[in-house]
């Protein structure tokens, strides 16, 4: 077979690889990175306004081919086409869910004629209605990926955060990193000593340490979850055994809280951080600890200066799976967490589902991307920099 044959081969068998990665993976994200970026309602209903008033400076009212450019286009313009382009244009400055159904009317009654918008409504003298048509008639906008952080452009253009109480976004993107960081954490403190124990161990004592730590992998996450719900609640188990031994005299606010979705996020995303830490400490050799200890070293200085900094590659491993995959969680919180532990993914969900606001839901989701590919580099420069991570 020739060279070109071989070449031609190889290529065909790793064609469905790369072909599942592009729609499975590389287009989903395009499509994301997209539509948190465009925004083409209003340029696709009224094309020939958008051309005309891309040269207005801003003060007083457009010229009269301006605004025969809208007329024109408000005739021509169908419903559903024309509700998502209101609805743009609505959010920006309130007015058009009356004042564009009512020009419209007029347009389609002067039948190709001119119509005089200013007479026809007084809030065509305003500036700002053609100030929102003219900002929104780009097909680009930074608008959501500014709305996702609390932001805005004023008038003048210059970026500004939103006014008290008109998002949440900030706080709900720092809440969502806190209950991250603390999942992070506790999973790390259970983890790390789980993992050595299992590394130290021989035989069945480590299979069933094992299994201990696959068993809820092979469990689904609803059912996990709803196991929890169970456990938590002030008649559960938990509550039940605690009273019944005396340690307190009521249940304990177990669920419906911050408390609740750290514990059930904990159990679930603890495999996340045991598996990369014993893959690593594994294969450290056993005989280095006693090496330690037969040159005066104590436990805990054996431990902080050679285990520990040899563990570190599988430590990273496990924090930044675990994190990257608590910031987005959404069953496990909306279950057993209260109004004030709900995540960026629930407000995906809502800007996704409930208002049909894509660009919104593309934006928030863009954040959460840029957040675990950082992670992901800041891990990969460490683990390249040659020499033991942590030592």
């Amino acid at each position: 077979m020739t060279r070109a044959g071989s070449t031609l081969r190889a290529l065909g068998l790793v064609a469905p690889l790369f072909l599942f990665l592009g729609v499975f993976f590389l287009w989903p994200l395009w499509t994301m990175v997209s539509v948190s970026v465009r925004d083409p309602a209003v340029g696709a209903v009224l094309p020939r306004t958008s051309a005309a008033i891309s040269s207005w400076s801003g003060e007083g009212v457009p010229d009269a081919a301006t605004q025969g450019a809208l007329v024109a286009d408000l005739a021509e313009a169908d419903a559903i086409g024309l509700g998502a382009a209101v609805r743009r244009l609505n959010s920006d400055v309130s007015g058009f869910r009356t004042l564009i159904p009512k020009t419209q009317r007029a347009a389609k009654d002067a039948n190709g004629g001119a119509v005089d918008l200013v007479a026809l409504d007084k809030r065509w003298a305003d500036p700002a209605f053609w100030g929102a048509i003219q900002t929104a008639s780009s097909a680009y906008t930074d608008r959501n990926l500014l709305a996702a952080v609390d932001l805005t452009r004023n008038e003048a253009g210059a970026v500004e955060s939103l006014p008290a109480g008109a998002s949440a976004n900030r706080l709900i993107i720092t809440r969502t990193f806190l209950i991250a960081a603390t999942i992070t954490l506790c999973c790390l403190a259970i983890g790390l000593p789980y993992a050595m124990l299992m590394a130290a161990t021989t035989g069945w004592k480590r299979n069933v340490l094992m299994m201990a730590v696959l068993l809820p992998l092979w469990t689904s996450l609803l059912v996990r979850t709803a196991a929890w719900f169970i456990l938590l609640q002030d008649q559960g188990v938990i509550n039940g055994a605690l009273q019944a031994l005396g340690l307190t005299s009521g249940p304990l606010p177990l669920i419906f809280n911050r408390t609740g979705v750290v514990v059930a996020m904990t159990h679930v995303l603890l495999p996340f951080m045991v598996l990369p830490i014993y893959s690593v400490v594994n294969g450290i050799p056993k005989t280095l600890m006693p090496a330690a200890a037969s040159m005066g070293a104590t436990p805990f200085a054996a431990f902080r200066r050679i285990l520990l900094p040899l563990a570190m590659p599988g430590i990273l491993s496990g924090c930044l799976l675990v994190f990257m995959v608590a910031i987005g969680y959404y069953i496990t919180p909306a279950l057993v967490g209260g109004p004030n532990d709900q995540m960026i993914s629930s407000i995906i969900a809502f800007y996704a589902l409930q208002t049909a606001n894509w660009g919104m839901a593309g934006a928030l989701g863009l954040i959460l991307l840029v957040v675990t590919t950082i992670l992901y580099l800041v891990y990969g420069r460490l683990s390249r920099s040659g020499t033991p991570l942590g030592a």
